[in-house]
């Protein structure tokens, strides 16, 4: 049965999408995942060369005050000392970090060039080349990362972001496939089946989803924090009287929300507190035979550590996700593919699915959507 369910997914989502024609050549198109992170390092240099000119050394918070980082992005200088050290573009020394220096050249001159080899939208492009133009100043906190994802309250860079690329449409596509299939199993049963969608922000997932539900019967629930967002979903999606929407915080809420049969966390489990704790509330969650989907990217990208991940500090005074858990000490946010799977299990949720496949062109990217499911 699962494995009628991954074929069938597979085919969905390499059917939804077309892919840019570097992938006809794998590594024309792993070399475009390089220079995006090499467009980042690069990024992140600049910013640092300011705090650590020729034959100067300095230690983490000397740095920091020379650059007068806000205490809420701490985390992200210290994940950018981390990689580049990793890479060897800036070494340490006992006293602290000299100056970092540029490692080799990306083999495309622009980063539009990159997004566009990567079959991403022009507005992404963008939006990462203003954030590498405001790094100073989005490390200061006098630029947020939200006011350059959506100028003038413009949607079209986060759908950019989250829905009109490659990796999105089959992703997307590939959940959509799995959703429909896990309601067929449970509508003869539980109809009307229930739907949980957290952190379901500005519909990327849930676009392409509700159409192919609209002769279901389902109750379904699109949450998130922001009420901007809420508002939004409401105009977009009135056509479907199936739908409510409600403000739930998955590291606060889960233990007040009603049984449910599936949940759909697209994008945003990374931003528990503590997953471990946060997927044993959505196994206590979901009703016996429940699916669990989810999306999440499994590594991280450079340019992202100069741009997106700005949205990830946490509010003055708080701390990032994963302060105490499996990425305590790392300020990593994310989870690889096999720490997912190891947290699911340790969970007591059953793994089922993980697309794309390691072959697949798309695997490249680092984002998976995985399929769990509690025992019946």
């Amino acid at each position: 049965m699962i494995a009628e369910l991954a074929d069938s997914a597979r085919r969905a989502a390499d059917a939804a999408i077309a892919l840019p024609s570097s992938t006809s050549d794998p590594q024309h198109y792993i070399s475009a995942v390089d220079d995006l992170d090499t467009f980042g390092l690069r990024a992140m240099t600049r910013v640092l060369r300011g705090a650590l000119p020729d034959n100067v050394v300095r230690g983490e918070d000397e740095i920091a005050a020379h650059l007068r980082v806000a205490p809420r992005h701490r985390w992200l200088l210290r994940r950018w000392l981390a990689e580049l050290t990793a890479r060897q573009w800036i070494t340490r020394q006992p006293r602290g970090y000299g100056t970092p220096r540029e490692q080799h050249i990306p083999a495309r001159a622009e980063l539009r060039q990159v997004c566009a080899d990567l079959g991403f939208a022009p507005e992404l492009a963008q939006f990462f080349a203003r954030a590498n133009r405001a790094l100073p100043d989005l490390l200061r906190d006098r630029v947020l990362a939200q006011e350059l994802l959506f100028p003038n309250g413009d949607f079209r860079t986060a759908e950019a972001a989250y829905r009109t690329n490659p990796i999105n449409h089959y992703l997307n596509a590939a959940t959509r496939e799995i959703i429909t299939w896990a309601v067929r199993e449970l509508e003869p049963v539980r109809a009307p089946v229930r739907i949980l969608e957290l952190g379901a922000g500005v519909g990327g997932t849930t676009a392409d989803l509700v159409t192919a539900l609209s002769s279901s019967r389902v109750d379904y629930h699109f949450t998130d924090l922001s009420k901007f967002f809420l508002d939004t979903a409401h105009e977009q999606f009135a056509a479907y009287p199936w739908m409510r929407y409600g403000i739930v915080d998955l590291n606060a809420d889960l233990p007040q929300q009603p049984a449910c049969d599936i949940v759909l966390a697209a994008n945003v489990l990374h931003n528990a507190k503590h997953c471990g704790r946060t997927l044993h509330e959505l196994r206590k969650l979901l009703a016996p035979g429940g699916f669990l989907i989810f999306v999440e990217s499994c590594r991280e990208h450079c340019q992202l550590l100069t741009s997106m991940h700005f949205l990830m500090s946490p509010k003055p005074g708080g701390t990032p996700p994963g302060d105490t858990d499996i990425r305590a000490g790392t300020d990593r946010i994310f989870l690889s593919e096999h720490q997912w799977l190891d947290q699911l299990t340790l969970a007591g949720l059953r793994p089922h699915l993980v697309l794309p496949d390691a072959d697949h062109p798309l695997a490249a990217l680092g984002q998976r959507v995985f399929v769990a499911r509690t025992l019946p």
